[in-house]
């Protein structure tokens, strides 16, 4: 208890605490949406209001509509995170996911005629907010972070994005326990619950600092170095300087979205490792695992509420795991992680393959349909703290990392409308992959895992360790070589981790530090 009120104490005085812990909490919106429709999505009160079969394809529809509506957000609320600030931006991002969530809470209440339209509109306007929270709190949050700290404050954020994920499912599970599969309020129950983090954070972010890179940005040099001073205590003075420098090379740098996807511009590369890193992410297949993950457990033998336990299960572990990402994340480095991620899931998914194959053939082959579901279980248990670990929260730092100042809210607008269109596919697509391929599905995400992992070795450089600054030299160092291969470019520097070292010569490669010494700094000390 000492510990726990000490840390609070920390939290109250520190500032960069308080940003990850307000960020966190509004990346848990995300997470809480995919846990929400797992089971919503299998209640038989809300297939009928809604009018649709539990196998028909507007299932999939209603789900993934949202993620279109996340791309638009991105775009719309970046924008506004640039003209006027990323406080007011994150404001209106809450206040919108709040409307759409409950417009969809009404849809169908006391009528039928037209729920599904309502149900629609609903997830859609509350896509706009979600997605403008994904793409703004990623920009704020390493803004205020220090450089060598910026992956683990994002990853304990995406942490409190599987918190909001095991929340909704066992909130959704609950009740569905209690009030059985006819009851509305089985599948209202949690979608209005959700209001508690929009309502909560709305009333808190005014209390949190701007970001002093956006004051410089607009000529407010003295709010800038309050903020920082605010934020840094005594450290506040030196990196004001250092921020007046960096603008000083940037402010000229105007650069549009246009700019971002022409093929000659300097942020076409940064924009396509960007993109690719959403893309990635999207064919780890990780996307369907959390929206039908009793759907998943079903393939592997379990019957139902069998699969919707084991489900809660995973999601459980998976809170539990991404511990170890934030702890990794700053000692081992961004491409470490998702190789070793990529090399993890391609194996878990061709395990998944042959179990689904032999729980659809116990009679055939005379086993215990035990024993295949079993062993598949531990094998999807196994794939989700890899992707959590190695996949989650990585492919959201980077594009903080790689872009000036000028195009940064632009770059993690661009991630999350990739991340909106490749989930909105995935999830379109994964209920009519199960129809047609059941257990083989897993076969298709053991492929798109090993591309994956290979396009993540050939072009992702390392960025982590690394200043803003530095990780954009990158870009102009490929330029001058012509390639873009990280092997090629500057001898290779750019795929290792750099990390400080402790006998003062500056950073050095990872590899020179003992492993134990780079995770005993990611620690949290109590003063």
């Amino acid at each position: 208890m000492a510990l726990l009120a000490d840390h609070a104490k920390q939290i109250y005085h520190d500032k960069q605490a308080q940003v990850v812990l307000f960020s966190s909490t509004a990346i848990a919106l995300y997470g809480y949406d995919q846990g929400m429709m797992s089971l919503i999505n299998t209640n038989y009160n809300y297939l009928s209001t809604m009018g649709i079969a539990s196998d028909s394809a507007v299932v999939g529809v209603i789900v993934s509509v949202y993620y279109l509506g996340c791309a638009a957000g991105a775009v719309l609320f970046s924008k506004l995170a640039d003209a006027h600030g990323r406080k007011k931006s994150i404001f209106l991002c809450l206040a919108t996911a709040s409307l759409g969530n409950f417009i969809m809470f009404v849809a169908g209440f006391g009528y039928s005629r037209g729920a599904l339209a309502v149900m629609l509109v609903g997830r859609v306007i509350m896509g706009l907010g979600v997605g403008g929270i994904d793409s703004v709190i990623p920009t704020y949050s390493s803004e205020l972070s220090k450089d060598e700290a910026r992956g683990k404050a994002l990853a304990q954020e995406f942490q409190s994005n599987i918190f909001g994920l095991l929340m909704a499912f066992g909130i959704n599970l609950g009740v569905t326990v209690a009030l059985g599969k006819w009851s509305q309020w089985a599948w209202r129950t949690p979608i209005i619950v959700m209001q508690i983090y929009p309502l909560l954070l709305m009333i808190f972010v005014e209390k949190l600092p701007e970001s002093p890179r956006w004051y410089i940005y607009h000529g407010r040099g003295s709010e800038a170095q309050l903020a920082l001073n605010e934020i840094y205590g005594n450290e506040g003075d030196a990196r004001f300087e250092d921020l007046i420098d960096a603008h000083e090379k940037e402010k000229n740098d105007h650069v549009s979205y246009l700019d971002m996807v022409t093929p000659r511009h300097p942020q076409f590369h940064p924009t396509v490792v960007t993109i690719m890193g959403q893309v990635n992410q999207a064919l780890t297949g990780y996307g369907a695992v959390s929206v039908y993950g009793p759907q998943i457990f079903e393939l592997l033998g379990f019957p139902v509420q069998m699969s919707e336990y084991l489900t809660l299960g995973n999601y459980t572990s998976y809170f539990f795991l991404m511990t170890v990402a934030w702890l990794l994340i700053d000692a081992l480095g961004r491409r470490k992680l998702l190789l070793q991620g990529s090399a993890i899931l391609s194996i878990s998914f061709l395990l998944l393959t042959l179990f689904g194959g032999l729980s659809s053939n116990v009679r055939c082959l005379s086993i215990d349909p035990l024993i295949p579901g079993i062993l598949g279980t531990i094998v999807l248990f196994i794939a989700t703290g890899a992707f959590g670990i190695g996949w989650l929260a990585t492919v959201w730092l980077i594009p903080t990392e790689i872009y000036p100042t000028t195009a940064r809210a632009q770059g993690t607008a661009i991630s999350v409308i990739i991340w909106g269109l490749a989930n909105f596919a995935i999830t379109f697509l994964t209920p009519v992959m199960f129809n047609n391929l059941s257990y083989f599905i897993f076969l298709v995400f053991a492929a798109t895992n090993a591309v994956a992992g290979v396009w993540t070795w050939i072009y992702l450089p390392e960025t982590g360790g690394r200043s803003f600054e530095e990780n954009q030299q990158f870009f102009q160092d490929a330029s001058e070589e012509a390639s873009w291969r990280v092997a090629k470019v500057s001898g290779g520097e750019y795929a290792t981790f750099r990390y400080p070292d402790e006998e003062g010569e500056g950073r050095v490669d990872s590899e020179r530090v003992p492993l134990l010494s780079r995770l005993d700094d990611q620690l949290p000390r109590v003063e």
